[in-house]
């Protein structure tokens, strides 16, 4: 088989990359080695700068009536019980969206031809080969199907096949795992649609309403060897977490986390690429480039992993739709030059996200000595608001193929 660009990987990214692609005339395939979907994490935040990522995408109509945004959120110290507000919302902008990952990937999933997701195509390698004087790339699945390929964009995630085919330095443990699920209260839960965190030495929580009914809750902590043992049993990991991890957290939290539904609970180590890794690194070769956790996996304070994903996609396919010629194809002597501008665009910010979660992980959990005490304060009132600035981002519009934006 031939395919103009072949995207490995069905999750945020991969899927928005191929409604990008589209939306600029360029037929992918998409290859998921799952049987389905999936939604691991539960649910997601998407702040301003992914929702105009998916206004470019055109799909934030599907999207608008379902999720309501958060104007504000509430820190509290679970030691001294002080609280401290921010508010996201403007006049400028919208706070963020908390959106059920299930839905965000069939929204976009919805998007694309039937054909263009491959369930159950487990890529195996990607070579490279000159023909007619321009490289392409071919893909060898492990049922054996054979696949070439002008564009091979790796949204494969973390662990990513085709970032250790650019010879990427792999991601790194960061020391936390986070925990997370949804809530269903059948009868309402009543809780007002804000963002209600929780801080402890090496500790944070949250719970953020979706709707109504439906309540996300998450658990940020610094593991230990025996805390990584706890395996994928949702009723362990939820029995930790209330009896372990988060037993001095206030009770309303608690009692959120207990009543979970058990099928979204889960829980993984959080992994990140040095920043210097992204900045000096080889992202992109002639046809071959990383997008999402694949390029710029990052610890989740600032909450940019799907967002983050979501820019990549608009801005790949704005760079991409400038690569065909007047028949709609792919001009294999320009996808070189449009992958490194790609490249070039996302490097830096990329790479400054990774810098201010991390960092702001370390403000909010690590110590317990007067001097973090005070320096946690002063986050929350003066950094923290700067830091969310540096989310709000507007990664662009999508070209037409007559250079006009959508």
């Amino acid at each position: 088989m031939e395919e103009e660009a072949v995207i490995v990987g069905a999750g945020i990214c991969g899927l928005a990359t191929a409604v990008a692609l589209k939306r600029v005339g360029i037929r992918a395939v998409v290859l998921e080695r799952a049987s389905e979907l999936r939604t691991t994490g539960a649910a997601i935040l998407l702040w301003s700068n992914a929702w105009l990522a998916l206004n470019a995408l055109g799909v934030t109509d599907k999207l608008n009536l379902l999720y309501a945004p958060i104007e504000r959120g509430f820190f509290t110290d679970v030691k001294t019980k002080s609280t401290q507000q921010v508010v996201y919302a403007s006049k400028e902008r919208d706070g963020p969206r908390a959106v059920h990952r299930k839905i965000l990937l069939q929204v976009l999933a919805d998007e694309l031809p039937l054909d263009t997701i491959r369930f159950s195509s487990k890529l195996t390698s990607v070579e490279s080969i000159v023909k007619d004087g321009h490289r392409i790339s071919v893909l060898r699945l492990h049922d054996g199907a054979i696949i070439k390929a002008k564009v091979v964009i790796g949204c494969d995630g973390v662990h990513s096949v085709i970032a250790k085919r650019l010879k990427l330095s792999p991601p790194v443990r960061s020391g936390r795992s986070g925990v997370g699920g949804i809530s269903v209260y059948p009868a309402g839960h009543g809780l007002s649609p804000n963002v209600q965190q929780f801080v402890d030495v090496s500790k944070r929580a949250a719970i953020i309403p979706l709707n109504d009914k439906e309540v996300y809750w998450f658990l940020v902590l610094q593991t230990t060897p025996e805390d990584k043992d706890i395996g994928n049993d949702p009723e362990s990991i939820q029995r930790a977490v209330m009896e372990n991890w988060a037993k001095d957290f206030p009770l309303s939290y608690l009692d959120i986390v207990q009543q979970s539904d058990l099928s979204t609970v889960s829980f993984a180590s959080l992994m990140f690429r040095y920043p210097w890794d992204v900045v000096l690194g080889t992202l992109s070769t002639e046809n071959i480039v990383v997008a999402g956790d694949a390029m710029h996996p990052t610890t989740p304070e600032l909450g940019q992993g799907g967002c983050m994903a979501l820019e990549d996609a608009v801005v790949l396919g704005r760079h991409m739709g400038n690569s065909l010629d007047p028949k709609g194809k792919l001009r294999p002597g320009d996808v070189g030059c449009a992958l490194g501008k790609y490249v070039g665009e996302r490097r830096w910010r990329t790479a400054w996200i990774i810098v201010g979660s991390y960092l702001s992980g370390w403000v909010q959990q690590d110590g317990s000595g007067w001097w973090m005490k005070f320096l946690r304060d002063l986050f929350y009132k003066t950094i923290q608001t700067r830091v969310i600035n540096l989310v709000h981002y507007d990664c662009g519009r999508l070209p037409n193929r007559m250079g006009t934006s959508l």
